[in-house]
């Protein structure tokens, strides 16, 4: 199966290529520098009295907070740990009609894809190789910045936590990615940037872990330090089951 931007295939033995987000296709400084932008103009425009370093500091532990709430794998909407976020700064007398849209225009206008991220998965989208997404991200979150970054229509499949209801390593967002492509687990790859989420989550369905930034480990099946390496495995003949 070929991605939605594909003109001209070539074949791989491998049967599916999933990423995660966060840390692989989006740079999360740049998401950080979003949200310390919004907090900026939250602080001036209602005049609070925490400086701006006070406030992010306050934003990041309510958000944190909201997360480390959950029970075990069960997902958590970003959108809400937000709204949360926010509420700590300000109150709860701000509707989230005025805050959100705000917020939307910094991420928008801040968040950068990874080096070599967007490149490598339109060249993946000219394969016999499904391309896939499999994320914790809230689910029209995660579609808007591969929007943004032009290659979503690329992906043949895109699975978010929100989806699923549960999140990385739950097995079930990695059977459900398996469902849709169609895909044998072992002649899949999964690319990720945490070890125990994304590439021991991963091992332990038979797919084979792609370790970008993750920590090193028994499931790490190969190390990439650039995301154009993902073109020389899919390449490779595909290990024996």
């Amino acid at each position: 199966m070929t991605g939605g931007e594909a003109n001209e295939t070539s074949t791989t033995a491998w049967d599916a290529v999933f990423w995660d987000i966060g840390g692989v296709i989006l740079e999360l400084e740049s998401v950080q520098a979003a949200h310390a932008a919004f907090i900026e103009e939250l602080v001036e425009e209602h005049d609070l009295e925490p400086s701006v370093e006070e406030a992010v500091d306050a934003w990041r532990t309510a958000v944190g907070d909201h997360f480390r709430e959950r029970e075990g794998t069960e997902f958590q909407s970003a959108r809400e740990a937000y709204a949360t976020g926010v509420e700590a700064l300000v109150g709860e007398d701000l509707p989230r009609e005025r805050w959100e849209p705000v917020f939307e225009r910094h991420v928008q206008s801040s968040i950068e894809p990874i080096s070599g991220a967007v490149e490598t998965i339109r060249e993946l989208a000219r394969r016999d190789v499904h391309v896939g997404v499999v994320s914790d991200v809230d689910d029209d979150a995660g579609k808007e910045m591969l929007e943004a970054f032009g290659v979503r229509k690329a992906f043949d499949s895109i699975t978010t936590s929100e989806e699923v209801g549960r999140t990385k390593p739950d097995p079930a967002i990695f059977e459900t990615a398996l469902e849709k492509a169609d895909a044998d687990p072992e002649w899949s790859l999964m690319i990720g940037d945490r070890y125990d989420h994304d590439v021991k989550g991963a091992d332990e369905m038979g797919i084979h872990g792609v370790a970008f930034g993750a920590e090193d480990g028994p499931a790490v099946a190969y190390r990439i330090e650039s995301l154009e390496e993902v073109l020389e495995i899919v390449e490779r003949e595909r290990p024996d089951g």
